[in-house]
């Protein structure tokens, strides 16, 4: 692993750094690909799903994939503008919250999604 100079601090490189745009537009693809792709595994269409709980990183994100999956948004959580990105945490925190709120019953399904650090996506299902 490379070592981190003086020079490197200077310039500062012991920051992460992010491309944005790139992020944007992979994130926008590849959640909305995982959730069909975890719905059409198990024989389900998004017409059978009660509600997608999605990482909250970016409200612009989580619409553009509503949006792709034409996802009603009452069936999309959102939780961002209470906490900003809470990140390994957003899902189960979002998850807790549509069960206090009573947005999800016994028997609907509910699906967890997120693209993330690394550029890793991943999506499952549960029957609440």
């Amino acid at each position: 692993m490379p070592r981190l100079t003086k020079e490197g601090l200077d310039e500062g490189k012991q920051f992460p750094q992010m491309e944005g745009p790139f992020v944007f537009k992979h994130a926008v693809r590849r959640m909305p690909q995982v959730v069909e792709e975890a719905l059409s595994s198990e024989g389900y269409t998004i017409e059978d799903l009660d509600m997608l709980v999605p990482h909250q990183a970016n409200l612009r994100i989580n619409e553009f994939v509503a949006k792709r999956l034409k996802l009603p948004i009452e069936k999309m959580y959102n939780n961002i503008h209470k906490y900003g990105n809470t990140t390994a945490a957003t899902i189960p925190i979002g998850l807790c919250e549509v069960a206090e709120q009573n947005l999800i019953k016994e028997g609907d399904l509910v699906c967890l999604a997120s693209f993330g650090a690394g550029f890793t996506w991943g999506a499952m299902l549960v029957q609440w």
